[in-house]
């Protein structure tokens, strides 16, 4: 039997136990998984405590930057994108991983996106970080992203753009009505933080795609304002299910996930 566990503050709306149990479950695993609430003052002393019994850690806001320092060992796409979402337990070791980029990449295919030339990213957070690197891998060379606080994003952001080898352009606020019509927007903000965008919808062009990470409440203000209007909508429900079968894979060994059970027991979850 393995241990694992999501990490957060707050933790308990998270859909992560649902697909991982759903995993395991499927693949004959005895393995338990628990969400686990964590703040970043108290992810150090938790890490320490890890023994031989954990395979890994799934990690959510505020901690996926946090965790980066802490690690033994970190993908080139945490080191590139500054954030790791995930953690595999090997002979004492904490390797990090970030498997957003991968789920958030997926989720776009299969919503259609295999191009994206022009880049709107609405928040700047690590999940904006995530999304930046999804667009250069996508094709973007330079993106705009729209910031609550300016002076804050531009601190992390720009060092992030020029790791990942994307130009950010970083604006306020305010200024989001003018980069909604972008072929592609992204909304990596928390639950109702976009809402009050959502009748700019209304005056911007009505092609292109809307991908909004949040997953519940689904549809959220915003992806209805812009299905409404025209544009395409991916929610965060696919990123989600296809970051954690990769996490899967990396904690398990190289098992191949069952995805559309995962989909399904998550799905339920919602309902």
């Amino acid at each position: 039997m393995k241990q694992l566990a999501v990490l957060g503050s707050p933790i308990g709306q998270a859909l992560s136990p649902v697909l991982h149990r759903a995993a395991y479950q499927a693949l004959g695993l005895d393995w338990t998984y628990e969400a686990r609430d964590c703040t970043p003052d108290r992810l150090g002393s938790f890490l320490a405590s890890l023994d031989d019994t954990w395979a890994g850690l799934s990690l959510t806001m505020p901690l996926k930057r946090t965790v980066v320092p802490l690690l033994d060992r970190a993908s080139d796409t945490v080191v590139r994108i500054g954030a790791a979402n995930t953690v595999v337990v090997t002979d004492g070791r904490l390797i990090g991983e970030n498997t957003d980029l991968y789920g958030m990449v997926r989720a776009l295919r299969e919503g259609g996106v295999t191009a994206a030339a022009d880049v709107t990213v609405l928040g700047a957070g690590a999940t904006a970080c995530t999304a930046l690197a999804a667009a250069r891998e996508l094709g973007c060379d330079q993106a705009t992203v729209i910031a609550r606080d300016v002076r804050r994003a531009r601190a992390t952001l720009e060092s992030t753009g020029e790791r990942i080898g994307i130009r950010v352009r970083i604006e306020p606020w305010a200024a989001a009505v003018d980069h909604l019509s972008a072929g592609l927007v992204v909304s990596a903000l928390p639950p109702s933080v976009a809402d009050a965008l959502a009748p700019l919808w209304t005056r911007t062009r009505a092609i292109g795609t809307l991908m909004d990470v949040v997953y519940r409440p689904w549809p959220t203000a915003l992806g209805h304002a812009a299905e409404v209007a025209g544009r395409r909508v991916v929610g965060g429900l696919p990123m989600l299910v296809h970051q954690a079968a990769r996490q899967i894979t990396l904690q398990t060994g190289q098992l191949t996930p069952p995805i559309g059970k995962m989909l399904h027991a998550a799905t339920a979850a919602l309902a």
